[in-house]
């Protein structure tokens, strides 16, 4: 678990506690929607992308807050995440 003074931790509890994160292919929130970032460390999502460039992540139901992998595992737990299979 990262430490409580973690530089990614910007009151994320208050939209990102308990909820439903399933692994999907990044899909724009809506249209004219061009990318998005992890809500911890800011890494970029869009869909077609540079190397350092994220198309894959954790995502709400409805594609409006992304998390990166590494983010995913590290506050996992702490966020009491339910996994799900939707696939956007």
């Amino acid at each position: 678990m990262p430490s409580p003074d973690d530089w990614r931790r910007q009151g994320q509890e208050r939209y990102l506690k308990r909820v439903a994160l399933g692994w999907r292919k990044y899909i724009p929130y809506r249209k004219g929607w061009d990318h998005d970032h992890c809500a911890f460390c800011g890494a970029k999502f869009m869909e077609s992308a540079d190397q350092d460039i994220l198309t894959e992540g954790y995502a709400t139901d409805d594609n409006y807050r992304w998390v990166c992998r590494q983010c995913f595992e590290d506050f996992r737990d702490e966020f009491e995440w339910k996994v799900t299979n939707k696939t956007g």
